[in-house]
């Protein structure tokens, strides 16, 4: 009889409930000032290099406010919290978290990632799939990328690891990426290990961002661009 009433004055426990403690129990990494001081110098050197390859593509502004968010406070503290200087600190927070919240908070700020431009199929079907991208975007995403693997790769980074990336991430998932926007990705990646880093930005700046080229039945080369700090 015991036992039965112990059972019975159990709480049930909800599934939310777990995640939410979790986050407050876990062993979470401090913040110090050499974290952030290595976390700033990170994201400012990758926002840099972005920039510098923007500007050889063409993509002179986007260049300049690439990846403004990384310094708003709900990214840059979080970033600080979990730096390691080897690998994104999203993946740590991961980790401790199973989710992580600078990223949800990046990737709904900032074009460039193909993450920004995925919504359900429609009103009455409610699978997801990767929206048609503005090919500056996807210009950008690829900037992005080289200069993402020049960073954490350092001296052991050639023109092709940007390509080894992108199939590593495929033979993961599947991309929920628009089929227009992955295939130009991949072929500019392509293009960068075949004819390396100053021929491939020159041919991209004068085949695709300077004649402002498109791709599939909604291809557009441009679509609003906006600040986003917050």
């Amino acid at each position: 009889m015991v036992q039965k009433e112990e059972s019975n004055n159990q709480e049930a426990q909800i599934p939310g409930d777990n995640l939410r403690v979790s986050r407050q129990t876990s062993q979470i990494p401090s913040i110090t000032f050499k974290k952030m001081w290595g976390h700033f110098c990170t994201i400012t050197k990758h926002k840099f290099l972005v920039a510098k390859h923007c500007f050889a593509v063409g993509l002179y502004w986007q260049g300049i406010i690439h990846d403004l968010s990384k310094y708003s406070p709900t990214e840059f503290f979080v970033g600080a919290r979990f730096y390691q200087g080897y690998r994104s600190p999203n993946t740590a927070e991961r980790e401790a978290y199973s989710y992580s919240e600078a990223w949800l908070h990046h990737k709904g700020r900032n074009k460039h990632h193909f993450e920004y431009w995925i919504d359900i199929v429609a009103n009455n079907d409610h699978r997801l799939e990767g929206k048609p991208m503005p090919t500056r975007y996807v210009v950008e995403m690829f900037c992005d990328r080289v200069a993402a693997s020049k960073v954490y790769k350092g001296k052991n980074y050639t023109n092709k690891s940007p390509l080894e990336y992108y199939y590593l991430e495929l033979s993961v998932t599947d991309l929920l990426i628009d089929n227009d926007a992955n295939a130009l990705l991949r072929s500019m990646l392509e293009l960068l290990e075949q004819k390396g880093e100053r021929e491939a930005f020159k041919e991209i700046k004068n085949t695709i961002v300077r004649p402002k080229r498109t791709y599939g039945v909604h291809g557009r080369f441009l679509r609003s661009i906006r600040i986003c700090m917050v």
